[in-house]
Parts: C-alpha cells; structure tokens; sequence
C-alpha cells in the first residue's frame, strides 16, 4: 500500500508546486505580450490564440521584409530591360501571380499592401488609445461640465456610421492626392476619429468606478498630486481591458481601410499599395473572367482580418475571472482525485462494511416498530 502511495503522491505534489510556483511571482517570460496568455488559455481558447497569434505575426514578418520578398516595387511596370510588364497577364513565369490591367505585379501588390496596412493600423490604434485614454481619464475623474460636454461630443461621433465619417476626415485631410505618408496619416488620421469614442466610453467608465476606492481616497489624504493619481492609480487600474479593444479595433481598422480604397478615397496606387483599391480595379476584371487580380488582395483582407479578430475574441474570453480561473480550478481537482482515489479496493473489507450496515439498518427497523 505505501509503494502505491508513492506513485500518487508525487504526481500530485508536482502539481501543487507547480501551481503554487506559478503564483509565487511573474517570471521573465511573463513579462513577453501573450505570453501568460498563452498559459492560462485551454481548449479552443488557446487554439484560436495561437492559430490568430500565427496568422497576424506572418502579416507582421511580410510587412517588415517586403522589400526582400516583393520581386517589383508596388508601382513597378516595367522591369530591368526597361519593357513595361503585360497588362491583365495570366499567373506564370516573371508575374506568379499574374498582372493588373495597369501593368502592376499583383504579387508585389499584394506584399506591399500588408506593409500599408500595418503601418495603418499602429498608426490608427496608437492615436486612438492616446487621445481616447487622456479624454476619458479627465472626463472621469473631473466630471462636471466637461464631462458632460465630452460624453456628448463622444456619443455625437459614435452614432455617425464609422465608414461615412472616415470618407469625411479622409476628403477633410488628404483632399483627394495622397502621397505615400500623407496617405498613410490620412487614413490612419480618418480612422482614429472613428475608434476614440470606443476607447474613451471603455475608460471614463471605469475611472467613474475606480475613483470611489479607499486606496484612491487614501491617496488623497496623503496629498498625492492629481496627475500621480491619475496616471499611477486610475491608469494602471482602468485599462486592463484595453488589449481587447485594441486587437478588435485593428481588425476594423483594417477593414475601413479597405472600405476607403475600395470607395476611391484610400492611398493613391502610385503612393503606395492598397489592399482595397486593388479590389476596386479588380471588379472589372471578375467580369471578364480574369479572377487573379480579385482573389490576392481579398483573401489577404480576409486572413489579416481573421488573425487578429481570433486573437481579440481568445482574449476576451480569457477576460472573464471564470474562464480564466479554468485551468487552475482542473490542476486542483486532478490532484484531489490522485490523493483521494484508492486505486485498489480490498473486497473483503468493503463486504464487512456492507454486513454492518445492513445490521444496523436491521436493527433501526425493529426499534421503529
């Protein structure tokens, strides 16, 4: 029986340690974005976590070596010998994935274009948490006036379709010529007005919450300043939902990208390449059965879009305490099970249990008469 003790016990010792470890203190590797996602995710949360985690930094990695991979610039129509590419040619030799019916390599369109996009999201999505937190930290811990004429700027763009303001900003902005930056900030610009309001609802509301806590009360009467309560209490504490929103809103980001190159109103072709205005040329093409300068760019949209939305959704759902507590709640119940399960039984001993109680149950029966 002891030998049989052993076996069990360990196994369920280097869980408890392994548990207890882990709450010990954050490790280096903590510190790494995902990273402690990644270990408290189970299931089909963490399948989606890696699947978009992969899927988002190939994006990254094609973005950042475009110049490397792309066999043309993204408005290359002519090559070495200084002949100009066919126009609307078929996938094969020289153009592997065909051309455009302007000349452009739709390969190196395509690689380009997810240089375009990345640099529009960070863009977009730095402007956005910046300029939403600030205003939502002021409008929640102020109040008053301001946060009354805030909140009602706020709800005024929020209730605009995103797509309809972001062509107003992009004419406001760019003016119909884009240059290669120029277009990028444009949009990036364009897009930033639509996702304030997000950032700045998700923060005001908790600092709404946090700013009645003890400690930050505490923090008053100590004489903390304004600016350190704010930016070393209320920020740390109200912006734990931020990487949900943040993942979220880059996949929208990239598709009203889309939504204004496909409209006419994103990066001119010559500036730079853009997923959606590649799709706008393409649309004519589709009609003739040329179907090579449509499928590149869509499916590029559709992949990028779906890495960071899996990405967002598996961290949303490892936001909520209960889901998140899943894992530890199984280690803990496993290792109960191996020390309180007897893997054997002696039968002779279970039959000398039954026979008492039966008697005694015998002998309740004829008290009860």
């Amino acid at each position: 029986m002891a030998a049989k003790d052993s076996t069990v016990g360990p196994r369920s010792d280097e869980r408890i340690e392994a548990l207890s470890s882990a709450s010990r203190g954050p490790s280096f590797l903590s510190h790494i974005p995902f990273v402690k996602s990644l270990r408290i995710a189970v299931g089909w949360q963490k399948a989606m976590l890696i699947m978009g985690l992969v899927i988002t930094a190939f994006f990254i990695l094609v973005a950042v070596f475009a110049p490397w991979i792309a066999p043309y610039g993204y408005a290359q129509i002519k090559g070495a010998n200084g002949k100009s590419f066919p126009t609307q040619s078929a996938p094969g030799e020289g153009h592997i994935w065909g051309t455009t019916v302007g000349g452009f390599d739709v390969f190196s369109r395509t690689v380009w274009g997810a240089r375009t996009a990345v640099i529009a999201i960070i863009i977009a999505v730095l402007l956005s948490i910046f300029v939403g937190v600030f205003l939502g930290l002021v409008s929640g811990y102020f109040g008053g006036w301001i946060d009354r004429v805030l909140v009602v700027v706020a709800d005024a763009i929020y209730s605009f379709p995103s797509l309809l303001l972001a062509i107003l900003m992009a004419i406001m902005i760019s003016g119909g010529q884009s240059s290669l930056w120029g277009g990028i900030l444009a949009s990036g610009i364009s897009i930033t007005v639509v996702y304030i309001p997000q950032y700045f609802r998700v923060i005001r509301s908790e600092v709404v919450r946090i700013k009645e806590s003890a400690y930050i009360e505490s923090a008053k009467v100590v004489g903390a300043s304004t600016w350190r309560i704010m930016t070393r209490h209320l920020l740390r504490n109200s912006t734990r939902t931020l990487p949900v929103i943040l993942t979220l809103n880059s996949s929208e980001a990239i598709l009203t990208l889309a939504g204004l190159g496909f409209l006419g109103f994103g990066i001119e072709p010559t500036a730079a390449a853009e997923w959606g205005y590649d799709l706008n040329r393409s649309v004519a093409d589709v009609t003739a059965g040329i179907w090579w300068t449509a499928v590149a760019p869509g499916v590029a949209i559709v992949l990028i879009v779906l890495g960071i939305t899996l990405v967002g959704e598996s961290l949303n759902d490892l936001a909520d305490p209960r889901l998140r507590a899943r894992k530890s709640v199984g280690e803990v119940v496993g290792s109960i099970e191996d020390t309180s399960v007897e893997p054997s039984v002696d039968v002779e001993s279970c039959d000398a249990v039954v026979d008492v109680d039966e008697a005694v149950m015998e002998k309740g029966a004829q008290d009860g008469r």
